[in-house]
């Protein structure tokens, strides 16, 4: 139990470093790719955190993203409606038998079909709400959500790569 929660505060810091360190200063096709990487921590929380823990996570790794981005509760409000969101998504996509305890929400654990429509869904809303929250108007719908939607996709990326050079340590707590 110490070692999970151990596991999920050292990403959570690793993945705010590295987005504030590093991906905040990237500069993909002039800006129409802006990958969040940080929505990984969120993604990978376990199946049985309770509905208030997932949006109160969400709302301070928003808040700290908040922080160091300089953007008042643009970040924040995306997350708690990502994990809003994935209350619905997991109830949408569980088994029949529901989710097996200890198991976690990875390609590893759930396999590639049912992780592409669980995380594909909610980075997809993340980056759609973030973006036209930035914006502040529907003018540029078109615009907007094809730099959201290409946005999704590179962190979708991201996301699946990460997932990859650190599968390793999955295979080793099977």
């Amino acid at each position: 139990m110490i070692g999970t929660i151990l596991s999920h505060i050292i990403r959570f810091f690793a993945l705010i470093l590295l987005q504030v360190l590093v991906l905040d200063h990237l500069d993909v096709l002039n800006g129409l790719m802006v990958p969040y990487l940080y929505v990984l921590f969120l993604l990978m929380l376990p199946f049985e955190l309770p509905a208030w823990a997932q949006l109160a996570i969400g709302a301070v790794t928003g808040l700290v993203l908040d922080v160091f981005a300089s953007t008042p509760g643009m970040h924040m409000s995306a997350c708690v409606v990502m994990m809003y969101a994935r209350l619905w998504v997991l109830r949408l996509l569980a088994p029949r038998e529901g989710y097996e305890f200890g198991s976690r929400p990875t390609v590893a654990h759930m396999g590639f079909p049912w992780y592409v429509t669980y995380a594909g869904l909610l980075i997809l809303l993340h980056h759609l709400w973030l973006f036209f929250i930035e914006l502040h108007r529907f003018d540029a719908f078109f615009g907007t959500f094809f730099r959201a939607f290409l946005s999704a996709g590179f962190t979708f990326a991201l996301c699946l790569l990460a997932q990859f050079l650190t599968s390793g340590k999955d295979r080793e707590h099977r």
